[in-house]
């Protein structure tokens, strides 16, 4: 059997709640995110907390609450220790988030889930990868390879890619196939045939406007707010799809110069572009390439201001605005206190860019018809005083009074426990008046216990110190003086991370924040319910950077999985998804519900083998890309009880060539474009200038694969189309078992041999076949090539040569020249001299019955040989050339036939 692996999940299966998914491979627990919702609800982690002990490393995939919130609380209160891998952006950006959730919070409510401190803890664990960087892990873990790959969701976010003896899980969750402002497009397309697919259901049921109409409804739907005279709220996550609409925004005001103002406003806001800022290598191409020809950074804002504090908007005059505020979810946040005070007015505009959480006010007011009034609960953090404080001050104390007490205690009872340990040793503090040596000057002092050294105390034997422990550390030294240890001088990385978070605390939350953090004053939370009544205009926009439910079930076909487990989504879309991959993907479909364990195993066996060194010195390996490929034709075997690949013993079958590569349109697109050819979309194909069109097509009787999708390319055959075609063929790697090896004409028999070729060309030359010591193939070869059903193929000379050994007259022709004998007959121009119509006829069809016996790469060689030599013997018994010179043109071109 191959690789075991079972999957259980923990949350978020048949619903949209957080994502969590235990996947347990040959035994190593992989715990897949960490999510938890916005109410942070502890019912919720229940699951997680009957197996977080046993999990041996955490994958996090989006810098969101859904993929990473409960990560603090895990740690602080259910026993998870593992280490967590992400990238570098799902890193930082997901710490932001994590602090602006936590001071959202306490602003307005005593949260004690967890703390700063508790995050900062759980992020120190995390090791921080880059795209595509293979991670071997050790120990419990031998043998398993983690890798991330583009999500193109989020900024950092993952697709994991984790391999253990040669097979693949994969774990793709949340993944967009567009390319955007500021992402790339997954690359989960170019994972073919994983043993494991563990994927979402969310968008199976959704279809998705185009990108160019989406951005326009939105750009309108913002100004016609704006040009009534009311203000735009666009609830949005900390350090989520906010980037894409930012840069959306910013593009649009200056193309169109916009004198409207635009905020982002977070607790963590400045420090979350400030991060962005130096994650560009992470982003679209695009941007990469902007930034590296003309030093632009796309997140260099100039319409887009940052602020951190509510009363910064406050003050700003009024004006039609539009403010981009967290949460996104209007539970908490600035963007529940804007939602409250904005909602009364008709001329202002709510628009949602992504669908809220279940049992949240955004999820309640996307809803159609939206309700006309909701109850919301608006809370404020305010100083004690007066009475307030006093009692809590005189609480405070006594709390500490008791707990100094408790340890006084605790410290008495461990000294008593250490005397009566040794009850028997006497205190070397203690001094026994009556049996002390003490002078007359002395003996006023009545006391037994002495807190003075006395000259001449000899303490007990059994005595380690006779007053208190010191040991002196000794410093090494050498010829250069004291030696140091360089790692006592250096910050270890968590440190310097401490330091950074700690600095982007200081001075860039808004005020409210920095008092909680910095100022210990008692407060207390005041709330007050109220009735809201929704005036304002309530829009949604699919701005969520996920692949809808046709790209989605596309992608799933390409990729092709051996198994499928299909997870967080609605129950609906959850069973439809399943039963069109069941149909048209894999019958082996799973969706298992909460704690449900599934075992995914691969039907596949799986073997390590070892490639022999006499296989490997007949392998020519090719390059492509940063890897080497190579056919290899072997039989199995077995050294020291070891699996071992050796040459075969008989003759190697058949086998077509192959393309390697998988051509995009959209890159194809654009590389048409760099070559200066006009090129557009049209009805889902590719109009290559104007004549030409290239489209894909699949063969819907199959499923999925590599081999379902072809390329076909349309048009006259003009200089344009060949032109088109050419550019084509560059995008592929043309990979043959056959290799071409160029072979000494003086090599021996056994020399050819031993490379057991399938066809042999014998090339043209100078010299005349005539001529005494005139190059010729070894002895017994043409009888080797007809037992071993090897292929040849005489060119110019070659083509003499194979004639005269083979009995048939070469000879000087009556004229001087070159004839046109081959290049006329096969390229279709004028009918040779001395070969007759039904000649010709025959001729042709000798050369067919060869072509479609043995298909257009192989031809019969004895019939080719005979083929030539009917040739020879139509123009007057003999071929015509000059002495030392070939026949001119084409005596067999494989690509024209």
């Amino acid at each position: 059997m191959g690789t075991s692996v079972q999957v259980t999940p923990l949350c978020g299966v048949y619903s949209e709640n957080p994502l969590c998914y235990l996947l347990s491979i040959d035994g190593f627990n992989f715990l897949m995110d960490c999510g938890w919702n916005d109410h942070f609800d502890p019912n919720l982690l229940q699951p997680l907390s009957r197996v977080s002990t046993k999990v041996d490393a955490v994958l996090l995939s989006h810098p969101d609450v859904l993929h990473l919130g409960a990560l603090p609380y895990a740690m602080k209160h259910l026993g998870l220790t593992a280490p967590v891998y992400s990238t570098e952006p799902v890193y930082r950006l997901g710490l932001l988030t994590m602090y602006d959730h936590y001071l959202s919070r306490r602003q307005i409510s005593d949260f004690d889930l967890f703390t700063l401190d508790d995050i900062d803890t759980a992020f120190q664990n995390v090791t921080r990868l880059t795209y595509s960087q293979n991670c071997h892990l050790s120990d419990k873990g031998e043998g398993i390879v983690i890798a991330p790959h583009v999500a193109g969701h989020l900024l950092g976010g993952t697709v994991w890619k984790i391999t253990k003896d040669g097979e693949d899980v994969v774990y793709a969750v949340d993944f967009n196939h567009r390319k955007e402002r500021h992402l790339n497009g997954t690359v989960l397309e170019s994972f073919v045939r994983p043993a494991v697919l563990i994927t979402d259901a969310y968008n199976a049921l959704n279809n998705q406007l185009y990108k160019r109409q989406r951005d326009q409804e939105f750009i309108e739907a913002i100004l016609k707010a704006l040009r009534a005279d009311g203000n735009v709220l666009l609830p949005v996550e900390t350090a989520g799809r906010a980037l894409e609409l930012i840069l959306i925004l910013e593009h649009y005001w200056a193309q169109q110069h916009l004198s409207f103002p635009i905020f982002f406003l977070t607790n963590v806001s400045t420090s979350t572009i400030d991060y962005v800022k130096s994650f560009l290598e992470w982003m679209s191409d695009s941007i990469a390439k902007s930034f590296e020809h003309t030093r632009d950074n796309a997140f260099l804002l100039k319409h887009v201001n940052l602020i951190i504090n509510k009363s910064e908007l406050e003050k700003i005059a009024e004006v039609p605005k539009v403010v981009l505020a967290s949460m996104a979810s209007l539970e908490v946040g600035f963007s529940h206190d804007i939602f409250v005070e904005w909602a009364t007015e008709a001329k202002n505009l709510v628009l949602f860019t992504e669908k809220g959480q279940f049992g949240t006010l955004a999820r309640m007011l996307q809803v159609d018809p939206p309700p006309k009034a909701v109850k919301v609960t608006l809370s404020k953090r305010v100083p004690l005083v007066g009475d307030e404080l006093k009692a809590y001050e005189e609480e405070q104390n006594r709390i500490k009074k008791e707990e100094a007490l408790k340890a006084t205690l605790g410290k008495e009872e461990e000294l008593r426990a250490s005397h009566g340990s040794d009850a028997n040793v006497a205190d070397p503090m203690v001094i026994d008046v009556s049996s002390s040596h003490i002078s007359s000057a002395s003996g006023s002092h009545s006391s037994g216990h002495l807190d003075i050294f006395i000259d001449g105390f000899i303490p007990p034997a059994s005595s380690v110190a006779p007053m208190f422990p010191f040991f002196e550390t000794k410093a090494e030294w050498d010829d250069y003086g004291e030696v140091i240890n360089p790692d006592d001088y250096i910050m270890k990385e968590e440190d310097q991370d401490q330091v950074l978070m700690q600095g982007d605390l200081d001075g860039k939350l808004e005020e409210g924040s920095a008092h909680l953090l910095l100022d210990s004053a008692p407060s207390k939370v005041i709330s007050n319910e109220m009735t809201v009544q929704v005036k304002c205009g309530l829009n949604y926009m699919d701005f969520e950077g996920r692949s809808d439910g046709r790209s989605v079930k596309s992608i799933i076909s390409h990729v092709a999985p051996l198994k499928l487990v299909l997870v967080h989504g609605s129950a609906e879309a959850t069973e439809h998804l399943k039963q069109h991959c069941i149909k048209h993907v894999c019958p082996h479909v799973y969706a298992p519900h909460i704690e449900e364990t599934i075992d995914v195993t691969s039907d596949l066996c799986a073997y390590k083998v070892q490639l022999s060194e006499r296989l490997m010195s007949n392998v020519l390996l090719k390059k492509l890309g940063d890897n080497e490929i190579a056919w290899v034709d072997a039989e199995v075997g077995k050294t020291n009880d070891m699996l071992t690949l050796l040459p075969l013993s008989s003759a190697p079958p058949t086998h077509k060539s192959v393309l390697i590569g998988d051509l995009k349109l959209a890159d194809f697109k654009q590389f048409l474009a760099s070559q200066g050819v006009q090129v557009e979309f049209t009805g889902g194909a590719l109009r290559c200038g104007e004549h030409v069109t290239l489209r894909k097509i699949s063969d819907a009787s199959q499923k999925g694969g590599t081999g379902a999708q072809q390329i076909l390319i349309e048009g006259p055959l003009t200089e344009e189309y060949y032109k088109i075609r050419k550019h084509l063929y560059s995008q592929f790697y043309l990979f043959s078992p056959s290799l071409s090896l160029c072979v000494s004409g003086t090599s021996t028999l056994d020399s050819v041999a031993k490379l057991r070729p399938r066809a042999v060309i014998l090339s043209g030359g100078p010299d005349s076949v005539h001529v005494a010591g005139a190059p010729s193939f070894p002895d017994g070869f043409i009888e080797y090539a007809e037992e071993n059903g090897v292929f040849v193929l005489g060119i110019y000379y070659g083509m003499q040569l194979i004639v005269q050994k083979l009995g048939e007259k070469v000879a000087v022709g009556e004229r001087q020249g070159v004839c046109e004998v081959a290049g006329g007959f096969l390229s279709g121009r004028k009918e040779p001299a001395g070969i007759s119509g039904d000649d010709r006829e025959l001729l042709l069809k000798d050369l067919w019955s060869s072509v479609s016996s043995r298909g257009t790469n192989y031809f019969d060689h004895k019939l080719l040989i005979d083929v030539v030599g009917k040739i020879c013997n139509s123009v007057r018994g003999h071929c015509c050339c000059d002495a030392g010179s070939a026949v001119k043109g084409r005596s067999i071109d494989l690509s024209a036939v």
